[in-house]
């Protein structure tokens, strides 16, 4: 059984560890022993806390055997992405700017809550710096490589998180996501990562220049494990002024997550009104995963939103939230960072403040459109990424005439913009063998459709899973 433990899902753990069948000791163990056979050549982990981790899992044991479990995830190791306070380690963002001595003295909404459920936290994923763009390396700690293929990425920003994920490093993983920063990563590592409705999960500190944009959220190799994980996430922290009341997070996400999707209302939209756009593999595996909605009892039709142009709204946002994040920093700090962000925060420095409230502006226009789309539909489905993914450490693909990783991101962003709650569904390979995906969003506060409705797919399509890693 040990030899087996990183395979199991965080739901089969906690039925072993009910049972007697396996531990929680063992099952850390085992994960440690991942890690470090698989660490080295993937970079997943900028951070790694065997000690602690072993210390939590003894405790964990103690109260399983004693019946006192703390929650459904007790016991199941997990990992905190970078960017995310953890008390006790330090929290460096990718960044040479960030000074290690802390004081690290804080846990996060979201670290706090899976330690108070129990959760054995391992380490630290890695991140682009401060979480930037949508590959994940960085002048800190390198190049994070994806488990399909060491030579490509792994997506960003949580790509150390996706990487994680899809080698068995641990069953839970947590990701914050601004602008696609969850599901890009869980779309090229083959994962299931949900960004839920803005404010359903509290966020601390609320990244300052990027704001309701921000949210945090599981990336998982089930949809299950990504429920029960949202249940722990989605509880009150009255540090964040912007997260939901307490009457909006006492859903339970595993409640109806295998009821189907009989009767539910789908917008199947290829290029998200023109928005977008997908390589031909990619186009045809999301069309197949529509028919199979469709065969599941779901309304699919093909429908584009009447939405305006998503791409300048957040070209002004996000340069002018990096010149601002830059220009905190002394000359010394500026000078040890990633050329590519101090390049964004110069774009962002030509953009006038018409341009910047044209751009808010034009974000309620955008939000006002989606709602009245959903008048119609219950759910809205896209490519998530229009493309497979492409060499490690570079921003953009070879030969795609790309200059920006927003260029090849188009499904992501606007629903940021919208606060929407969206998911990233892998739906098998596309031709160069590697992990493609579909995207689900709902209506604000209806992430348990969106799960729902993924569950369906899973149950009816299981995802695949990297080689090479059991």
């Amino acid at each position: 059984m040990n030899e087996n433990l990183v395979t199991k899902t965080a739901t089969e753990l906690s039925n072993l560890y009910a049972s007697g069948e396996a531990s929680p000791v063992e099952a850390t163990r085992a994960v440690l022993a991942q890690i470090e056979k698989h660490n080295p050549t993937l970079n997943c982990f900028c951070l790694i806390d065997p000690d602690a981790a072993l210390a939590s899992a003894r405790e964990s044991e103690e109260r399983w055997q004693s019946g006192a479990q703390l929650a459904a995830i007790d016991g199941v190791p997990t990992s905190i992405k970078d960017l995310t306070l953890t008390r006790g380690w330090p929290t460096l963002r990718g960044s040479r700017t960030t000074d290690p001595n802390g004081p690290w003295d804080e846990d996060a909404p979201a670290t706090a809550r899976l330690r108070e459920a129990g959760a054995i936290l391992v380490g630290k994923t890695t991140t682009p710096e401060m979480g930037w763009k949508g590959v994940t390396d960085n002048p800190l700690t390198g190049i994070t490589r994806n488990p399909w293929n060491p030579d490509r990425t792994p997506g960003g920003s949580s790509g150390g998180a996706s990487s994680a994920c899809a080698s068995l490093m641990g069953p839970l993983h947590q990701g914050s996501d601004a602008a696609g920063s969850i599901r890009i990563p869980a779309a090229f590592a083959g994962v299931f990562g949900h960004k839920p409705t803005f404010g359903l999960v509290p966020n601390y500190p609320l990244p300052p220049h990027i704001g309701s944009l921000a949210n945090m959220g599981p990336l998982t190799r089930t949809v299950t494990d990504a429920a029960t994980m949202l249940n722990v996430l989605a509880q009150p922290d009255s540090r964040d002024f912007m997260a939901a009341p307490q009457s909006a997070q006492s859903e339970n996400y595993l409640n109806a997550l295998d009821a189907g999707i009989e009767g539910v209302r789908i917008a199947y939209s290829p290029t998200l009104g023109g928005n977008g756009w997908a390589d031909d593999d990619v186009a045809n595996a999301v069309r197949d995963a529509a028919k199979v909605l469709s065969d599941l009892g779901a309304i699919v039709e093909e429908a584009d939103p009447d939405i305006p142009d998503t791409r300048p709204l957040i070209d002004a946002i996000w340069s002018t939230a990096d010149t601002w994040l830059v220009d905190q920093m002394t000359p010394e700090q500026r000078a040890v960072m990633d050329p590519g962000l101090l390049a964004i925060a110069e774009e962002g420095r030509k953009i006038g403040v018409t341009e910047i409230v044209g751009a808010h502006a034009g974000r309620v226009l955008l939000g006002n459109a989606m709602a009245r789309f959903h008048e119609k539909y219950d759910l809205l489905l896209t490519p998530q990424m229009p493309l497979e993914a492409f060499k490690a450490g570079q921003n953009v693909p070879d030969g795609r005439d790309m200059k920006e990783w927003v260029d090849w991101s188009p499904f992501t962003y606007p629903f940021n913009l919208t606060m929407q709650p969206a998911c990233s569904v892998p739906c098998g390979l596309g031709d160069e063998r590697m992990p493609v995906a579909f995207q689900l969003v709902g209506r604000h506060w209806e992430d348990a459709l969106v799960l729902r409705a993924a569950r369906a797919y899973e149950t009816a399509r299981p995802f695949e899973t990297a080689p090479g890693y059991t």
